[in-house]
């Protein structure tokens, strides 16, 4: 309800002079036309419910959306000849004590045809007209409704109007936000199932080679042992050159494995993507939004230096789930020329005196053992902050 009041508060004021002005008038009407005070009652009703018309079709965006500007200037210039009628009448009939109704019409006819501010100070100029309420009275009245006009039409509105641009551009922020946060997510679904495909393909090109190399070398060299199992006895000699030839064979397939394993085994920086995208997963199935950002060439980045942003990830996202009752955590990785800078950010309840735990302890010692830096900010939430030198 009082929303209501603050938005249609002009309104009321309207309103509120109408009545006023039209109240007073009949009060003020010379003693041989009380005999038509009915028809004055009329025309000052007619007269409200038209000027009341005018100010609900004003062009405002919380009254009528549905209406053309056309069919609205219409309705208005209507509601306007309208009033000029009825306020004639009023003048013919019960004098000049209906002046301020006249004043009044003007004002709104200002306003609906929106002319500049300075039209809004020429009425001033007929408080030399002689009517029964006085110069005096006729002036301040005046005054306070030049002022009261401006202050709504060119104050008021320029406010509003400021407000709305404000709320459209608000809600487009707020849209591209959304957008951004879905492409965000797209990303992160996309690099994850990117990896683990790439995953599974290695895995699945070891098996394939592993089956290909060891398994003709493994089949062959049972085929010489049972060879040698029966010639063991009769020619020792040979038996003991096929013995040698098998561990050659075995020693080879060996040394094929190694190669193999070597060749095929996932990069780490695979494997650790892999696990920190498979971690923000999983916090945004338990309710709280994580987003990975990596910023710069990954390549640059050791195997080393991923195991200790893997880990301290790791611990430093599972201390923001027990303990601080965030909504929102972001990992952020930024490869510089010679340093790599890594965040954990979450946006909780932060925590001002921080005691080295088990947790804390064992990021600040892998961090330490990659002469790394290791910080915590608690400003807004909580950051973990970590600087390893490439």
């Amino acid at each position: 309800m009082g929303e209501q009041l603050k938005k249609n508060y002009f309104m009321i004021v309207r309103i509120i002079l109408m009545l006023s002005f039209g109240i007073g008038g009949y009060l003020k009407m010379d003693k041989a036309t009380t005999g038509v005070s009915v028809l004055i009652l009329l025309l000052i009703a007619f007269f409200i419910a038209a000027m009341s018309l005018l100010a609900t079709n004003e062009k405002n965006p919380d009254y009528d959306n549905t209406r053309s500007d056309k069919s609205k200037n219409i309705l208005g210039i209507a509601s306007l000849l309208t009033g000029a009628g009825l306020f004639t009448a009023m003048m013919l009939v019960g004098g000049k004590s209906f002046i301020l109704l006249g004043f009044y019409l003007i004002y709104e006819a200002f306003i609906f045809f929106k002319v500049p501010a300075f039209c809004f100070f020429l009425p001033l100029g007929l408080v030399f007209i002689d009517t029964p309420i006085g110069f005096l009275a006729q002036f301040l009245i005046l005054s306070m409704m030049t002022g009261c006009y401006i202050q709504q039409e060119f104050v008021v509105s320029s406010y509003k109007k400021q407000i709305q641009e404000e709320t459209i551009l608000e809600q487009g922020l707020k849209r591209d936000m959304e957008t951004r946060e879905q492409a965000t997510k797209a990303e992160l679904k996309k690099n994850m199932l990117a990896a683990s495909n790439q995953i599974l393909e290695e895995r699945s090109n070891l098996a394939q080679a592993l089956h290909d190399k060891l398994g003709h070398n493994i089949n062959g060299s049972i085929y010489q042992l049972e060879a040698i199992k029966l010639l063991m006895d009769k020619d020792p000699e040979k038996s003991k050159q096929m013995t040698q030839a098998v561990i050659d064979q075995l020693r080879t397939g060996m040394d094929e494995i190694r190669a193999i394993l070597r060749k095929e085994r996932p990069e780490k920086k695979d494997l650790a993507l892999l696990q920190i995208y498979k971690l923000c997963e999983d916090c945004n199935q338990k309710g709280v939004e994580t987003n990975l950002e990596i910023e710069g060439d990954v390549t640059q980045i050791t195997d080393r230096l991923w195991e200790v942003i893997l880990d301290n990830a790791f611990e430093a996202v599972s201390n923001s789930m027990k303990y601080a009752r965030c909504k929102n955590i972001l990992i952020k990785i930024n490869i510089l020329n010679k340093f790599v800078r890594c965040s954990i950010t979450d946006d909780g309840v932060g925590c001002e005196n921080i005691k080295d735990g088990m947790g804390i302890s064992g990021m600040r010692s892998r961090v330490r053992s990659v002469n790394g830096t290791l910080d915590f900010a608690s400003e807004a939430g909580f950051t973990v902050n970590m600087l390893l030198p490439i």
